[in-house]
């Protein structure tokens, strides 16, 4: 084989894993990123996604990271901002487990929580709220670090899907 039909033949190799990894990509996030775009976005919700239950509380960490602020459930290997589930009936503790930090979550026009109230909390400040109304909400938090100077707030969007 010569020189250059050996590179030939690494770069369709290489070539071929970066489509294979982006079909997979594009699948994997054809499931969660647009969750609220689905025509049914309850069948995005599985065991994986679910957070909390009646008798337990779904714990979410809103906290700032370096290029805006995420949410967390307290799901076994969650990533920030990742869509997530809960049942109705479902306390969800808005919280940050990072000091001196400030978040606020913005549910949009329809708050499907109960007290139906802005969701504003911080390092010292965690908000409770139970889930009440189904459907799939896109959010926002956003975050800031206690006495920090311009630019130190970040925002970062994510999907809550509520299942009956």
């Amino acid at each position: 084989m010569t020189r250059n039909q050996c590179y030939a033949s690494r770069f369709i190799s290489l070539l071929l894993s970066i489509v294979v990894l982006s079909i997979y990509a594009t699948a994997q996030s054809k499931t969660s990123k647009y969750a609220c775009s689905a025509a049914n976005p309850a069948q995005v919700c599985n065991a994986a996604n679910t957070c909390g239950s009646s008798s337990q509380p779904c714990s979410v960490d809103v906290k700032r990271t370096n290029y805006g602020a995420s949410s967390t459930p307290d799901i076994p290997g969650a990533k920030g901002n990742s869509t997530f589930c809960v049942k109705v009936g479902t306390s969800v503790v808005w919280k940050s487990d990072t000091k001196h930090q400030g978040f606020i979550v913005d549910m949009g026009p329809t708050i499907p929580f109960d007290p139906p109230n802005d969701i504003i909390g911080g390092s010292d400040k965690s908000v409770t709220v139970v889930a009440k109304v189904p459907g799939c909400y896109k959010f926002s938090a956003g975050a800031c670090i206690s006495g920090e100077i311009y630019g130190m707030c970040g925002n970062g969007t994510a999907q809550l899907v509520i299942v009956k």
